[in-house]
Parts: structure tokens; C-alpha cells; sequence
């Protein structure tokens, strides 16, 4: 009996989709053409490459109208927001204009008479993009391009609860007209997967998951010697000082936290207040959290959609839960239809009286609940945004810009914002540190992640 993958949606639990596993034959000869025509495409001259991207683009966000409500359809973000399409545009316009520099060949700094010495930057070979259901187009899209654009071809496997993103990149690049095999989208199941990564026929592989899908991506690719990067879990904090403009930091940390049902790879789960304004904080943050609409993403109404599967609601609960026997505080206690166990429907959450003692303050809980805590100076807060395992984003809420430079060099994280959060500049590298991962997208720090150093050393002879 042939194998599938189905789509189960968050909206009413039906089927939305359904595709059939790919066979280790069909496999073998995915790799086949993807190593095949990474020859030829490795020749094409950079700019070439940019301008298929750019119709890639061009031509996915053509079918716009009919992305939006299958993202909500296949994940559960309300339809009101229009999809990823803004992000994408400037994280592959980016890409593309920083593509010629970033890849260009980087000549010795000390010229020695009769020799031309540099180190050239090639592409690595076929790529694998294990991408999210999270945010699918804009997680994708930070491999997939640069990796292309370097010369690489690329193999793309979506999550199951995503099913359709593979296919609408097929489809955009088939109508930019890309050479064939460079892009192939796949469907395997887990153990397809890692033993695809443990053949020693891929040569790079990006994850973005869990810390457990991390772990078992390293232990499949471990003795080929593939280059990884892996994106994985994240508890990021907020920390409000006494001078932050507090209309402000209210407003963008309660959509940093809820934002996307708080599934979000750099969402806000924790915030620091400082003593000072700490009353102030949590009186706005309830007040603006209060203003979502909980319901169907289809509902033009709905800022606030079902979380992508029930398991993760349920997560979420367990969380609310045991912080509340243990002397946490609950302010919003919403009444939202078909918010009960084994539903995706979850109301947003702020708990006060909360400590690191608490799961939903030390674990992940990707969803939209968020604990904020009263601190006394820099050096509590500092302590408490380092107690923790992960370390991708941190944001810092001031208006002074030194101080916050000063805070941000202490804290264990991959990116320090200040006066904002939950954002990728593509200009800048996005990393992780601790648990969170390894490796790194976008910036031309991205392009040498996807690309391996060839030295030159060419001596000239008369």
C-alpha cells in the first residue's frame, strides 16, 4: 500500500491535503539529477542566477491570493496578514544585490610580486532545506536562495503540516524558467530523511525545528562530513529598563508575543520589567492583549488563529497550568470557543508571579503565552535572560542606545535588538547560540556558509 502524508487542518480537522511518499528509488534519482545538474548550473554566471530569483519571486507572489488562505487552511494564521510576502521580498532582494561582492573571490592582502594568490568561494554541491510549517516561505527562502544563487543545487523537503509551500516553489520556479532538477521539491517521511542525510550524498543540510530534530539531523548526517545548519529552539527574552517609551514597548512586545499564535522562531516568551515601570508594563500589556479576536484565520475578524496542531495547544495548558499551582497569576482567562484539551484553539495568555521555577519560563512553549517578571537593576535581568538554554534573540527597551549595546554584549543570544523584536534583517547574520543551533543565514556571512573556500596559489614563471 502506497504511503502518504496528510495534512491535517487546524481549522475544522479535515484532510486538506494529501501526497504520496516519495520511494527510495524515486529518492535515489531526486539526488541523481539534483548532483547532475549542479555541473552545468555552477557555471552560470552569478547574475544569471540573481535574475532567475527574481522571477522565482516575481512568480510566487502572483499566486498570492491563493497562498494566503492555504497558509491558513495548512497552519492556522489568520488571513488578514496576506502571508510572508513582505519579508520574502526583502530577504531575496538582498540577497541578490549583496550576491556578486559577497561571492567574489578574496585576494591575499600582502601582494607578493610574481604570484596571484586568493581564495575562491564554491558552491558546496546539493543542498537540503528542511523547512518549517511556521513561517514556510520566509524560513525556506533564507536557504534556498543564497544556496542557489552560490551554485548549489537544492533539494527541498517541507514539513507535513506545509505540504503545498514545496509545491508552490516548484511551481514559481518552473515559471522563472530555472533550469531542471537545479530546485526539486520532496515529499520522504523521517526515516526516508535521515537515511538520505546518512548516505553521504548531500552535502549540506539547513533544519529548522526542534532540539530534538536537531540532535537526530546530526546523529543521521554524523561521519559524512556535510556541513549543517541548524536553527532550533528558542525562549526569548524581553528586558524593559525604568527610561523605555512604554506605549511602545507594550505595544510591539505584546504582537512580539502573539504575533502568528506566538509560533514564532523569535517570538517573545519571557519579559524583565524593571521595578520602576513594572506596574505601568503589566497594566498595558493586559489592557492590549485583550484586544485580540480568537477564531477561524478564514474570518477577516480573527487576529488570532488555531495553533497549528492541538498537541501544541495542549503543551501550552500543561504550561498555564503548573505555573498557576504554583503561584502564578492569570490575567486574560478569555472565554474562546472550542478553547478546551485536544483543540488547537487557545486563547493568548499573560501570567504575573511567575519565576524560573516554571516550565513556561525555562521551556519553549511557542505559542501565545507569555510570562513577565519584576526586576530590580540591569544585573538581575541579565542573569535571568542568560538562564536559559537557548539563545537566539534578546531585546532590550531603552532609549539609550549605549546602554543597551552595553547589556547586549552580556547576554548569551544570536541577535540584540533594541526598541523591536521579532525580526530578520537580512543585512545581518542570523544565528543562534547554546541550544539553539549552529550555523548561519542571510548577510554575506550566509553566502560562506553555503559555499566552501578553494585557495589559489598561482606562481607566475618566465
Amino acid at each position: 500500500m502506497l504511503e502518504t502524508i496528510k495534512l491535517k487542518s487546524p481549522i475544522d480537522g479535515s484532510i486538506y491535503a494529501e501526497r504520496p511518499i516519495a520511494t527510495d528509488t524515486q529518492v535515489s534519482a531526486v539526488v541523481e539529477r539534483a548532483r547532475a545538474a549542479q555541473v552545468g548550473w555552477a557555471q552560470v554566471p552569478i547574475a544569471e542566477r540573481c535574475t532567475y530569483m527574481l522571477k522565482m519571486l516575481e512568480a510566487l507572489v502572483a499566486m498570492t491570493d491563493e497562498i494566503v488562505p492555504e497558509l491558513g487552511w495548512q497552519m492556522g494564521r489568520p488571513t488578514r496578514y496576506g502571508g510572508e510576502f513582505g519579508g520574502v521580498k526583502e530577504r531575496v532582494g538582498y540577497m541578490v544585490e549583496i550576491a556578486e561582492k559577497a561571492l567574489a573571490p578574496v585576494m591575499a592582502s600582502n601582494p607578493k610580486e610574481g604570484f596571484r594568490r586568493y581564495v575562491k568561494k564554491d558552491p558546496l554541491g546539493v543542498v537540503m532545506v528542511i523547512a518549517p510549517w511556521n513561517y514556510p516561505y520566509l524560513t525556506a527562502v533564507n536557504t534556498i536562495v543564497p544556496a542557489l544563487i552560490a551554485g548549489s543545487t537544492v533539494i527541498l523537503k517541507h514539513a507535513a503540516q506545509t505540504l503545498l509551500v514545496g509545491e508552490r516553489f516548484a511551481q514559481a520556479f518552473e515559471a522563472a524558467g530555472l533550469p531542471k532538477n537545479v530546485f526539486q521539491n520532496v515529499v520522504l517521511n523521517h526515516a526516508q530523511t535521515e537515511r538520505l542525510l546518512g548516505s553521504g550524498k548531500i552535502d549540506h543540510v539547513n533544519f529548522t525545528g526542534s532540539v530534538a530534530g536537531g540532535r537526530a539531523i546530526e546523529k543521521a548526517a554524523a561521519g559524512t562530513f556535510m556541513t549543517l545548519g541548524l536553527e532550533l529552539g528558542g525562549k526569548d527574552p524581553a528586558y524593559v529598563l525604568p527610561d523605555a517609551k512604554l506605549d511602545h514597548a507594550v505595544a510591539n512586545l505584546v504582537d512580539g508575543a502573539f504575533y502568528n499564535s506566538g509560533q514564532c522562531c523569535c517570538g517573545i516568551e519571557r519579559v524583565y520589567v524593571h521595578e520602576k515601570v513594572y506596574d505601568e508594563f503589566v497594566e498595558g500589556y493586559i489592557a492590549e492583549t485583550k484586544n485580540y479576536v480568537v477564531g477561524n484565520p478564514l474570518d477577516a475578524s480573527t487576529t488570532l488563529g488555531p495553533m497549528a496542531q492541538a498537541r501544541f495547544a495542549d503543551l501550552i495548558r500543561e504550561q498555564k497550568a503548573e505555573a498557576l499551582r504554583k503561584g502564578a497569576v492569570a490575567h486574560i482567562n478569555m472565554n474562546v470557543d472550542k478553547d478546551v484539551a485536544g483543540s488547537p484553539y487557545l486563547a493568548p495568555e499573560v501570567l504575573t508571579n511567575v519565576d524560573h521555577q516554571m516550565s513556561v519560563m525555562r521551556e519553549e512553549s511557542f505559542g501565545p503565552i507569555v510570562g513577565i517578571m519584576k526586576v530590580r537593576n540591569d544585573e538581575e535581568a541579565i542573569a535571568l535572560m542568560n538562564d536559559s538554554p537557548y539563545g537566539l534573540t534578546a531585546s532590550i527597551w531603552t532609549r539609550d542606545t549605549d546602554h543597551a549595546a552595553a547589556i547586549g554584549d552580556r547576554v548569551e543570544t544570536g541577535t540584540v535588538f533594541m526598541n523591536r523584536c521579532d525580526y530578520l534583517d537580512p543585512a545581518l547574520v542570523w544565528t543562534g547560540v547554546k541550544d539553539t543551533g549552529k550555523g548561519a543565514a542571510l548577510s554575506a556571512i550566509g553566502y560562506d556558509n553555503l559555499t566552501r573556500p578553494k585557495s589559489f596559489h598561482l606562481r607566475e614563471v618566465v
